[in-house]
């Protein structure tokens, strides 16, 4: 009987089993668990430094397509947000004409994901040596209360340097870094507060810049490049500072000068001096139309006096002149001393040469002229042509122009004229170099209109 009683109970949990298992009952599915969220990508970062010191302006192309367009000199492009990926990089430089010329590339740049990559463009187009530098750094947060710093070496022929980076008044100490052209440290962070960057050959204590004192507020991240100088004063070399959305500022020399000459353009004066504070002769027996090389002087505010050379007493001109640190002018005495217009003319000049072409600028000069249209062009036959200039009234100019070299004829008429006042003039030009012509009257403020020609018109000793 008990083994029937056990055989009727296993019947039924059999049975129990198989009705529970019958195609009635719903059918349990265990989803497996989801794929974990695919890994963020974080875009690298890109910036283009122009930093060839002779080369014109450029455009920088990624994978044919202009990226950065007529990126100057000392110039950084804005930050470029770009995937990981492999990009074809070019820098093209902006000809006269609007030609361009390749002359870096195409080069295939490898883009990694947070990476922070700096491009220079160093070296000389005179020497055909452009060529990219690319300085790379990781992207991460600046701990609170600190800066960033990252230096680099692009200027091209400065030889090895040591960087100092100390408080504004400690002594030189051991150099932070000792950088040959082209090196870069990494990106360091250190403390906010006042820093001073002074830079020797290496193992002497000569300075050759001294940035003076350098406030650095928390958080500001830079690329310092050493590039080379354009500013007046002896330093070869002035850094460039670079935030990581592009924007730039130039720091010079603590010693920079301010490079200034003076030009005698009012035709009907004798000869004079240059008086500054009233007690320091800075230009003695200038006669029309001559001018006087740069003078390096201290960068301030300097009460002028242009006197006659016979009787320093007789003062044609009298006022106050602010000479920027680190800047280049002309200052023209232009007008007529028989109508008593004698007055200052500062020009702006800019003395860096471009291996690519030549740098023309033209100066209305001449109180007899009126307002001119100024031609520039392949003959001397200007009867279709169309001023470059036109309209150029007394004490204007036309800036620097740039040309290819060759062969040009300059003629300046009376505006709305075909009939010539000055010219026409053959003008042979090089490249890499600067011409600067200045309209004036004949002597004794005489119609026999001409040309004072400064700059790279006068033969170099």
């Amino acid at each position: 009987m008990k083994g029937i009683k056990r055989l009727a109970v296993s019947t039924a949990i059999i049975a129990s089993l198989a009705a529970c298992n019958s195609s009635s009952d719903p059918e349990v599915i265990i989803n497996p668990p989801p794929p974990p969220p695919p890994p963020v990508v974080v875009d690298a970062s890109l910036r283009v430094v122009h930093a060839v010191f002779d080369a014109p302006d450029v455009n920088i192309l990624a994978n044919d397509d202009v990226a950065v367009e007529a990126l100057s000199y000392a110039e950084s492009s804005g930050r470029l947000e770009l995937a990981p990926d492999t990009y074809s990089v070019a820098v093209d430089a902006l000809l006269p004409g609007g030609d361009t010329a390749t002359v870096i590339g195409p080069v295939d740049l490898d883009l990694m994901e947070v990476t922070n990559y700096k491009v220079f463009a160093v070296g000389s187009a005179a020497d055909g040596t452009i060529e990219p530098l690319v300085v790379t750094s990781d992207i991460e947060d600046i701990a609170e209360g600190n800066i960033r710093l990252q230096v680099v070496h692009a200027a091209y022929e400065v030889p090895a340097v040591d960087i100092h980076v100390t408080a504004p008044d400690d002594d030189l100490g051991a150099p932070l870094a000792t950088l040959d052209y082209k090196d870069s440290t990494s990106a360091l962070d250190v403390g906010a507060g006042e820093y001073r960057v002074r830079i020797t050959l290496p193992g002497e204590d000569a300075v050759v810049f001294d940035s003076g004192t350098l406030d650095l507020a928390a958080g500001t991240d830079l690329v310092v490049a050493a590039i080379n100088s354009r500013f007046s004063g002896d330093s070869p070399v002035s850094l460039l500072a670079i935030a990581p959305d592009g924007d730039f500022f130039d720091v010079i020399d603590a010693g920079a000068t301010s490079s200034v000459r003076v030009v005698h353009n009012v035709s009907d004066a004798p000869a004079v001096d240059v008086i500054a504070n009233d007690d320091a002769k800075l230009v003695e027996d200038l006669a029309f139309p001559d001018f006087t090389d740069y003078l390096g002087v201290a960068p301030d505010t300097y009460n002028v006096k242009v006197a006659a050379n016979a009787d320093n007493s007789v003062v044609v001109i009298d006022a106050d002149l602010d000479l920027v640190a680190g800047a280049f002018a002309s200052v023209l005495a232009v007008g007529s001393l028989t109508e008593d217009t004698i007055e200052p003319l500062v020009l702006v000049d800019q003395p860096r040469r471009i291996a690519t072409e030549a740098q023309v600028r033209i100066v209305h000069g001449s109180t007899l002229a009126g307002p001119v249209d100024i031609y520039v062009t392949a003959t001397a036959d200007i009867t279709d042509a169309e001023p470059a200039f036109a309209g150029v009234e007394f004490k204007q100019e036309t800036g620097y122009v740039s040309l290819a070299a060759g062969s040009y004829v300059v003629t300046v008429t009376p505006a709305d004229s075909k009939t010539a006042a000055i010219g026409p003039v053959t003008l042979d030009l090089e490249a890499n170099a600067i011409y600067t012509a200045i309209a004036r009257d004949g002597a004794g403020l005489m119609a026999d209109v001409g040309l004072i020609l400064m700059d790279d018109f006068v033969p170099q000793d």
